[in-house]
Parts: C-alpha cells; structure tokens; sequence
C-alpha cells in the first residue's frame, strides 16, 4: 500500500470514527508533485445548533401542507359541482358561473404551486435536520415536573408572543372584509335560518399555554373613535385577567401588532364576552355579575346581577371553562345566555338593555346546557354545537325565541383544531368568530331568506 493510500484510509476510518463525514480531493502543484486534501466541517459547521426549532419547523410545514391539501380537494369539489351546473345553464347566468369557474380553477393552480412549495421546504428541513438526542425517562420526568410547576394564577403567563399564520385564503378574506364582506355575505344580507357553515380560515395563532383557549371580537356597531375594522382579543388561561388588547385593523391583527392594551377594573370569567356599541360586556370572575365596560373613557359604567344564574362551574358549557354565563350579539341586540337551579341546568336566553343590561325578556328552552359544546345567536334564533373536539362537529339544535319553537340540526362545523372554547356571531359582517385550540378563527356561513 503507498503512503497516499494508507493516509487515505487512516483519515477516513479516523474521521468517520467521530461522526463527521470528509471530503477528499487531488491536485497537483506547480513542480508536478501530487497533492491530497481532507475537508471535514468545523465543529459549528458540523453541529446544529437548534434542532428543535426545526423539528416546529418541519412539523409546522406538514400541518400547512395537509391544510392547504384539503383545500385543494374542497375546491375540486366546487369546481366539479360549478362545472356541472354551468354545462346545464344558459345566458347571463351561464356567463357569471363560468367565470366562478375560471377564477376558482385559478385558485386551485396557485394552492397546488404552494403544497408543491410546501413539499420542498419539508423535505430540504428533513434532509438538513440532525437527529435530537434520545429521550430518556429522566428527561421525561424533567418536563413533567416542569409542567406542574406552572402556575396559571400567574399574571405572567397574559403576556403572549404570538406566531402568525396566515393561509392562502386568509388575505382573499381580508381584502373582502375590509371592502365590506364577502359575496357570501351579501347574499346573506337580513335575517333567515342558518343553513350552511364554510371551512375556518385561520388569522392568528398564539404559541403559549396562555393562548389555549379565549375570546377575539369585532364591534358589529362600533362608536368613534374606534371603527368595525377594529379587532379585541383577551387571553383567558389563567387568573386575574385583566388585559383587553386592541388592534386597528386585520392586518396588525394578523401580524400580531397591538395597537392598545387595556388594563380592565375587574378580573374576566371565561370566554364569554362581546363588544358592542363600544363598550366590553362580559363577567366578573368568581361572580354572576354583568359588566359594561365603556372603551373610550375605560370605566365600568354598568354592573348588574343576573338573577339566580349559575356561575364558576354550575352550568358551563361541555368544555368546562366556567362558561356558565355567555354574551351574544346578532342582528336584534345583546343576548347573555346562562342557566339556573330552577331551570334544571337547561339553557336560559335573555334579551338585555345595552345601556343598563337589565333584563328585557327571558326563554327558557329543553336543551341542556353542559350537553352542548358552545352556541351562538343569529336572527334571535340559538344555534348549539355537538362538540368542542371532534372535528367533523356539527350544529344539532335552534331555539326561535320569536316563535319559541326549537328543532333539530345537521349542519357540519369544522373544528379544525379540535379544542373550540368559544363561538360567536358578528352580524354586521355575517361570519362566525372562534378559538380553537390556540387559533383564533373566522367562518362563513349562509342563511336561508325567510
């Protein structure tokens, strides 16, 4: 064996022997003599210095692309469904669907770019990304001593650094809301039955425990200063919650850029609060007492017991929470809806005065309140949802305080995220706000004319 050979062979076995990997290569110099290099990577080079934010990373590309998947597969659908009912039509009408068509052909080409994109990415993080050390049970035990060792009745845990998502469809949405609402929206335009719900459109996540569950809300009748582009958002893990944060417009929302944090006179109960009129109505913690919080001057202007209602725990809704009382606005005005002993814990509607929150009119209806996973009020008609956590949910029972008649549902709602805390209507815009699981979300929905 020469000398070259044999080097050859030592630097290899050696180099491979440590976990790095060399580079060999040959030259000659100017004398005509050979020269051999060895290229290992330095020990920066060699190491990665934060695999578990790539693992997030690689994980978090594998949770867009199968979201931005599904969505490819929903849009063939409609354009399956668009094609086939402009093959049968004729005249303007005709026209106008195959333009849908063609748009949402558009659409589909542009999402099938981006898991494509998506792919990729994912697949050049996996390739890049060096194994973690195993876990070992003692690490195991570390991060669950860790866990319990978090204190929610820490104040600390209300401030949140936010991570943004924004998907493909949350721009259109924006663009659409912020020019008035969305077609589906102005087709909808007065009141009707609810008929149909779209699929969530994610505009924010927030990445700590703080953010598991809350309350994000749209003034459907705002008051000057403030505007309907106007977003609030309160954090509800923990307690003594006291933060009220304000942002101008969807896109600061999106980006995460508060405009104004309010520092509220007493502690929120749950998720269970609205804006409107402009003024935050919401409970008290560890109460059944009504607030009205005035915006502009931050003052309490209004506090009111509501009558015999259950609270922290007696009546909440199937996710627990303390959702016992829950504030509601559609297109008639201001709801709470709650339950009491003398109700047997089935749910109870009452129409309130927004100026001094006494109570207008109440119903009582047959419909559980802890069976149901959250609901919401549209039209003065109570929608309930099966359940918080499966995510092909659906809307199981309306109770018509106008006729005080009730029947049952099947209309899908998507819980994309499976842990849904809190579902409310904004009838200025004719969507459906949510939180689930971490994600604040928006739906589209459709009512049938009356």
């Amino acid at each position: 064996m020469s000398a070259a050979a044999f080097l050859l062979s030592f630097a290899t076995f050696f180099l491979a022997s440590t976990g790095q990997q060399p580079t060999f290569s040959r030259s000659s110099s100017q004398g005509g003599r050979c020269i051999y290099s060895f290229t290992v990577p330095s020990p920066i080079e060699a190491s990665c210095s934060e695999p578990g934010e790539a693992l997030n990373a690689v994980r978090e590309l594998r949770k867009e692309r199968v979201a931005q998947q599904r969505e490819v597969e929903s849009m063939g659908q409609r354009l399956r469904v668009l094609e086939d009912w402009v093959t049968g039509q004729r005249g303007a009408a005709g026209q106008g669907a195959r333009s849908d068509v063609r748009r949402l052909q558009s659409e589909k080409v542009d999402l099938l770019r981006r898991v494509q994109r998506l792919e990729q990415e994912n697949d050049r993080l996996r390739d890049g990304q060096c194994p973690g050390p195993p876990e070992t049970p003692q690490h195991s035990h570390q991060i669950a001593r860790e866990a319990s060792s978090w204190s929610f009745e820490d104040t600390g845990y209300q401030e949140l650094k936010s991570e943004i998502i924004t998907e493909f469809s949350a721009s259109n949405l924006i663009e659409r809301n912020e020019a008035g609402g969305s077609s589906t929206s102005q087709q909808s335009a007065g009141c009707g039955m609810l008929e149909w719900v779209g699929e969530p459109v994610t505009f924010q996540k927030a990445d700590s425990i703080a953010g598991r569950y809350g309350v994000w809300m749209k003034d459907p009748e705002p008051v000057p200063p403030h505007n309907r582009k106007h977003i609030w958002r309160i954090n509800t893990v923990g307690t003594e919650i006291r933060q009220l944060y304000e942002y101008q417009d969807f896109n600061q929302f999106t980006k995460g850029y508060t405009s104004k944090v309010y520092i509220l006179p007493e502690p929120v109960e749950s998720t269970g609060g609205t804006v409107y009129r402009g003024s935050l109505y919401y409970q008290k913690r560890r109460t059944r007492t009504l607030l009205r919080f005035e915006i502009k001057s931050e003052i309490i202007l209004v506090q009111k017991d509501l009558p015999n209602a259950g609270y922290r725990g007696a009546f909440p809704y199937s996710w627990g929470g303390y959702t016992d009382i829950d504030f509601a606005v559609d297109e008639l005005g201001l709801w709470v809806t709650y339950s009491t002993s003398q109700a047997h814990g089935a749910i109870v509607i009452s129409k309130l005065d927004p100026n001094t929150l006494e109570v207008e009119q109440t119903w009582t209806t047959a419909i559980r309140k802890r069976a149901v996973a959250n609901s919401f009020i549209i039209c003065g008609i109570l929608y309930t949802l099966n359940s918080y956590s499966i995510q092909n949910a659906v809307i199981n029972f309306a109770y018509n305080t106008i006729t005080n008649s009730s029947k049952p549902l099947v209309i899908p709602f998507e819980n994309r995220y499976r842990y849904n805390s809190m579902v409310d209507y904004n009838p200025a815009e004719k969507k459906i706000l949510a939180w689930d699981n971490f994600n604040m979300v928006m739906y589209d929905i459709k009512l049938a004319k009356i």
